[in-house]
């Protein structure tokens, strides 16, 4: 009887012990996020260097789906991710308008560049991106345009619009429906312009022989937000842990982890979130 008195002891330890195991695992199993994001800030190798911060100051791993900007708002509107980290403002307003977040912040920027080849056929080299494509399109100058409602597809349509050529944009103008690295292998291997995130641009190894021609343009200014998905919109958004990375991120912490992103010296984003 001793002996059963013994086991059973031993049984209930034994069961307690595995309940623990089992409830810590899978809390450390749900400490984890679902972040909508853009191809340029995960192509850039920010969020490689910025994530391991983030999960040793809170113990959350954030997984991230790069698409385009406007594939990432789709995704989030669909309720299948926690926080949304774009560069598009006016669609990025909208998503706060429609409801399905209640806030967005500022969080970096950097700007957009015209790549082409070196020996610039098209004349395009200089500080005003209006005049550049404008030349493109009269040359009917090889360009390789993102065309996938990227946040960078965006831009680059915009300028269009601006240069009065959005309607012709010359017999060289081509769509790849890509994301940033894509685009700009394209353009190393053709000989075309493309417009690109400085990010991505200086942590592109295969530049064959493109070199940045148009920047300096305060219309290439390029702002990065983040907004927590609405609960009220899709109560499975992980609210808590979702908000820890918004306060994160725009934190001096947050902050400081972007600034000290750099390549062969070169600061890649610019941190400005206000609180």
């Amino acid at each position: 009887m001793k002996n059963l008195k013994c086991f059973g002891r031993l049984a209930l330890a034994c069961f307690g012990f595995a309940a623990t195991v089992f409830s810590t695992s899978v809390a450390a199993q749900s400490a984890s996020i679902v972040m909508a994001s853009t191809t340029s800030t995960e192509q850039s190798g920010l969020f490689a260097h910025l994530l391991p911060h983030f999960k040793k100051a809170h113990g959350i791993d954030v997984k991230v789906v790069a698409l385009g900007t406007g594939q990432a708002i789709d995704m989030a509107r669909r309720g299948d991710a926690d926080v949304l980290f774009v560069h598009d403002r006016v669609a990025e307003d909208k998503f706060v308008a429609d409801g399905f977040a209640t806030k967005r912040q500022d969080v970096m920027y950097n700007d957009f560049v015209l790549i082409g080849p070196k020996a610039d056929p098209a004349a395009t080299k200089g500080n005003d991106i209006v005049a550049a494509l404008k030349k493109l399109a009269t040359a009917n100058g090889a360009f390789v345009s993102r065309g996938d409602k990227s946040g960078t597809h965006a831009a680059e349509l915009r300028f269009w619009k601006m240069a009065e050529t959005d309607a012709n944009k010359g017999s060289g103008y081509k769509e790849c429906g890509c994301g940033m690295g894509p685009a700009l292998n394209i353009a190393a291997s053709t000989g075309a312009y493309v417009l690109a995130d400085r990010g991505t641009w200086l942590n592109f190894k295969n530049r064959a022989d493109l070199a940045v021609l148009v920047e300096g343009d305060k219309r290439l200014f390029n702002q990065y937000g983040v907004m927590l998905v609405s609960a009220a919109k899709h109560p499975q958004v992980k609210t808590a842990e979702g908000q820890k990375f918004v306060d994160w991120v725009t934190s001096s912490a947050g902050q400081a982890s972007i600034a000290s992103y750099k390549i062969g010296g070169e600061q890649l984003f610019f941190p400005n979130a206000v609180k």
